[in-house]
């Protein structure tokens, strides 16, 4: 039962959460959330890891995670009515405060209409406005109460739109280390200790495989041309992306590679690997916290594509790649990401022992910018916006 004030109101706090990524971040928040409101009620939408921190959830997180224009377009219906059900419930069961974890375009609507009603909004996780569409910080402003600022660089922005903002790191800074140990992992897996091993991570959503398992497999066969010795694993995020790659290596005839596919731990795949080839995402931030040189690359629809890039600001996308500030990992996108492209920037990578030390030690600076102890402040940050009553 939450805890209740004299009148017997609970303490309720909405949240929802529409992709993997959002569902680290919101496991994180609420758990810490809950040392300092150990019976708060979280409801709305929320994954496994938010659910297992103690988040209800009133649909599928998997029903949000759809990405590029023509993909949303498809499953518009369907995501305009779970936003018009939480509207509802949330007027007729109305929560002291409201966390909107990344998914923008649904959640700045949501976040808009229980703003307008004196319920104070967060939005964990700043949309890419420093990349592109930058006009939607005055739709931002319009929407939340305050903005939980993951990356250094995006605080400024929302100071110079008069919008609240807080600068909290990525939890992923705190809870990967600083040193991955390699041979330990490698022992773990019982793979060599000498092998030349390659993480493929080629999305977590279905969407995403549909244009990407057809890749990255043809990659692997070509390296594993050049370098037969080459081992792959691959870690899938879903029994449903894990089902749609496997279908794909069966369909394309690729069974004889040495391929290891894992169900969720890219950490573990990443930390055994000399250098991996990453679907744009947060993934790439992922793989640079644990210090393994890598390929960039993405593929959408070339209507998407197209809409991206006239609204785009920066010549990249990669996350390691934004926040150094220039090109310091390869990006292969669209039409340049071709199987003998990746796999020509891969071999190069894993010849190159000078690159790789470089782009360890980019990455090791990364870390510490990022390592904040993001939980504990944004957990700071939302308790601010509860009422008095809640904190006593």
């Amino acid at each position: 039962m939450a805890r209740q004030n004299v009148t017997g109101r609970s303490v309720r706090i909405g949240i929802v959460a529409g992709e993997a990524s959002g569902d680290l971040l919101g496991s994180h928040l609420v758990a810490a959330l809950r040392e300092k409101l150990p019976h708060a009620e979280f409801v709305g939408i929320a994954g496994p890891r938010m659910q297992a921190a103690g988040a209800r959830t009133l649909f599928p997180m998997e029903k949000l995670a759809v990405r590029g224009y023509l993909e949303v377009l498809r499953h518009f219906r369907e995501i305009l009515a779970i936003r018009r059900k939480l509207k509802r419930y949330f007027r007729h069961n109305p929560p002291d405060l409201f966390i909107g974890i990344d998914a923008p375009d649904f959640n700045l609507g949501l976040e808009k209409t229980l703003k307008a009603r004196g319920i104070p909004t967060i939005h964990y996780v700043s949309p890419s406005v420093w990349a592109w569409r930058r006009e939607r910080v005055k739709k931002i402003a319009n929407a939340v109460t305050h903005i939980l600022a993951l990356f250094p660089f995006e605080p400024k922005i929302y100071q110079d739109a008069g919008v609240p903002v807080s600068y909290v790191g990525h939890p992923m800074a705190d809870v990967i280390p600083e040193h991955p140990d390699r041979d330990a992992m490698r022992a773990r897996l019982k793979l060599p200790q000498e092998a030349s091993i390659i993480a493929l991570l080629p999305g977590s959503r279905q969407s995403e495989l549909h244009y990407m398992a057809g890749l990255f497999i043809h990659t692997a066969r070509i390296i594993a041309a050049a370098q037969p010795e080459t081992l792959f694993l691959v870690p899938l995020a879903s029994r449903e992306t894990r089902d749609y790659f496997q279908a794909t290596l069966y369909r394309l005839g690729a069974e004889s590679l040495h391929l290891n596919i894992l169900f969720g731990h890219a950490h573990v795949a990443l930390t055994a690997a000399n250098v991996a080839l990453v679907a744009s995402g947060t993934a790439t931030l992922e793989t640079a916290l644990l210090k393994r040189p890598m390929v960039i690359t993405y593929k959408l629809s070339r209507f998407s594509a197209f809409l991206m890039r006239r609204k785009s600001y920066l010549p990249y996308v990669g996350l390691p790649n934004v926040m150094a500030g220039r090109f310091i990992v390869p990006e292969l996108l669209q039409e340049d990401a071709t199987p003998e492209n990746l796999a020509q920037a891969l071999l190069n990578l894993m010849r190159d022992d000078q690159v790789q030390a470089g782009l360890q030690a980019e990455f090791a600076s990364i870390h510490q910018r990022l390592r904040q102890n993001t939980a504990a402040r944004a957990c700071e940050a939302v308790m601010r916006y509860l009422p008095e009553w809640a904190k006593a």
